[in-house]
């Protein structure tokens, strides 16, 4: 195997996102539900024999030492494999968006390149690799949605009905460590429970971040707002500016305010590299 092409690498949602408290080392415990949807960057990997990894984007310029450098390299390292890669991205996820698209992108990679290497590693030894890349890596290498506590790192799979979503990016992003810091973000939310979850996991629980992003950044609140004129529900994702809505059946919208990215989304069952780490032996 030389080459793996038209890889996917797909964005999450955020059904709900609570705060339940802050550990000592300034890290927020939360409650979340991840759920993967059909917006996908796409990424090409060739092998190189002379051992080095390079990039190159087709669609947006990314920064120089992006997460998906850092997957390859520190998979490189860890396996002390002797080949490289070549990695193109179609880049289709907006950035500071909350779907978890760099985060996606790394995963991806590392799924590629255990198979294109063929290191057959299991989950077990690209999760560690994950974890150090971000917090929501690990997410996308498990494969599948997922209730999510701690800081982001415990996982359990879950089931959730097929349903599509609209899915609206403003222009402006927000960052996410401005979110976390301001005193006015709640972080005292109660505990919530999957059996309670799962009478109504599309209209189940809000995102804590919310109200803090919409007072930073007018936009989130316009979109919400726009969204809400459809008679939907819509809240925030993540800690991004990305803004969704479940979307019944016979709903009619109209083309988006202020040129803003817009996308009729479909949720998916697992990912679609979910069994390309090795079995457990």
């Amino acid at each position: 195997m030389y080459a793996l092409h038209d890889v996917l690498a797909p964005a999450k949602l955020n059904l709900f996102l609570h705060i339940t408290g802050r550990r000592n080392d300034g890290y927020h415990l939360l409650q979340s539900v991840f759920m993967l949807i059909d917006w996908c960057d796409t990424l090409h990997f060739d092998r190189r024999e002379d051992g080095a990894i390079e990039r190159e984007d087709l669609t947006v310029t990314l920064p120089h030492d992006d997460l998906v450098m850092r997957a390859a390299r520190s998979l490189q390292q860890a396996s002390g494999t002797p080949w490289g890669a070549h990695i193109a991205i179609e880049k289709q996820i907006p950035a500071q968006a909350g779907m978890g698209g760099g985060s996606s992108d790394a995963a991806t990679t590392l799924l590629a390149l255990n198979r294109l290497w063929e290191l057959n590693w299991p989950l077990s030894k690209l999760l560690p690799l994950g974890l150090n890349l971000g917090a929501d890596v690990p997410f996308f290498l498990y494969g599948h949605n997922a209730w999510v506590e701690g800081i982001g790192e415990k996982l359990h799979a879950i089931a959730l009905p097929p349903s599509r979503f609209v899915v609206v990016k403003p222009h402006v992003g927000v960052e996410t460590a401005q979110i976390f810091r301001h005193p006015e973000l709640q972080r005292n939310s109660e505990t919530a429970t999957m059996p309670v979850f799962a009478v109504d996991p599309y209209g189940f629980g809000r995102n804590d971040l919310q109200p803090v992003a919409q007072a930073l950044c007018p936009e989130i609140d316009q979109a919400l707002q726009w969204l809400a004129s459809f008679g939907l529900s819509p809240r925030m994702t993540g800690s991004g500016s990305t803004v969704f809505a479940q979307l019944p059946e016979g709903v009619q919208l109209d083309l988006p305010p202020h040129n803003w990215q817009m996308r009729i989304c479909s949720n998916m069952a697992v990912h679609p590299q979910a069994g390309w780490a090795a079995s457990e032996s």
